[in-house]
């Protein structure tokens, strides 16, 4: 196991004073990140190895840090260097979301309403000192939908009338989400930890996965956790925990129309991510998730807000395929 570990970790460890320290490797997710949980003198902590020039530490040091100030409940940084790309983090525990209630399903409404409740408080700061959530990234995203899974699925589709799409789909909601509020983009069952002892939630959540934190839309991070690609999330739950954010946050009579924008873009970009992990990346375990977020998508492309995407879904994507929820790859 020696061998797998980053380049200058006992220098780093070290420096941080956690000399001789246990080293356990961690499951990996869909990025070039690795986890490994570090134990000494009755003390735990995570390590992230995010190597350059793959990955780059700055942003979540930068992201935790101001989350941290602004009293949401991102892990403590440590330790850090930035040219190794290794970060040492508080240790949330083992208890994340989406495990734990597979576990106890009883507890689903309170665990997605602190959820809610996390976002809340989140969209009551001022944004966060980060980049926009800008047209240009919002086409960018949504474009490997065509570039990724329509080549895998054997289709030649019309491109520029997808982006052209989207523009016009997207563009009322770019005034909406100004002066906007911080976004993780990635708030979702597995990477929320649940805190407390072992086992036992306390009702306090932990965020992880957050570096790519953006300012746009109060919709975005709602649909990311209620439209979740990993795990199934009923109607039903979907629309109570809908009505809780509404109940504590003042919502124009546009949201639920940029909900569902927001969800076909997200749901449309989710799908050709998990394309593009099984054939770039030989990683297949995806394409078992795609049908949920292709009926998701299909969902929200029935809101009129997205009439001119789903006119191009009609002309360009095949009946069979939709019927399958882009299940039918590998």
């Amino acid at each position: 196991m020696t061998r797998e570990l980053p380049a200058g970790l006992n220098d780093f460890l070290g420096k941080a004073g956690w000399n001789a320290a246990e080293i356990e490797p961690l499951p990996g997710d869909a990025s070039f990140r690795r986890y490994f949980r570090i134990r000494a003198d009755g003390r735990n902590a995570m390590l992230m190895d995010a190597p350059p020039p793959h990955e780059d530490t700055r942003p979540f040091i930068h992201v935790g840090k101001w989350l941290g100030e602004h009293g949401l409940r991102a892990p403590k940084i440590y330790a850090e260097d930035a040219k190794r790309g290794l970060v040492l983090i508080e240790d949330f525990g083992n208890d994340r979301m989406r495990d734990w209630l597979d576990d106890n399903p009883a507890e689903e409404r309170r665990a997605y309403s602190d959820a809610i409740d996390a976002l809340v408080e989140l969209h009551q700061r001022p944004p966060g000192p980060f980049d926009p959530y800008s047209l240009e990234t919002y086409l960018r995203e949504v474009s490997l939908f065509p570039d990724w899974f329509c080549p895998a699925a054997g289709l030649e589709v019309d491109g520029k009338g997808f982006l052209a799409a989207w523009r016009e789909a997207l563009g009322p909601l770019l005034l909406r989400q100004q002066p906007g509020v911080t976004v993780l983009r990635d708030y979702h069952a597995e990477n929320i930890m649940l805190l407390g002892p072992a086992g036992e939630y306390g009702g306090e959540q932990g965020l992880i996965d957050f570096q790519d934190a953006l300012v746009g839309h109060r919709a975005y991070d709602i649909v990311s956790l209620l439209q979740d690609a990993r795990r199934d999330v009923s109607q039903a739950l979907e629309g109570e925990m809908l009505d809780i954010y509404r109940s504590k946050i003042d919502c124009d009579g546009d949201f639920d129309a940029d909900y569902a924008r927001l969800g076909a873009q997200r749901n449309a970009k989710i799908v050709g991510i998990f394309a593009r992990l099984w054939k770039r990346d030989g990683k297949p375990r995806y394409l078992s998730m795609i049908p949920r977020v292709w009926e998701a998508m299909e969902r929200d492309l029935a809101h009129p807000a997205l009439e001119p995407v789903a006119r191009w879904f009609d002309a360009n994507i095949p009946d069979e395929i939709r019927a399958a929820k882009g299940g039918q790859l590998g």
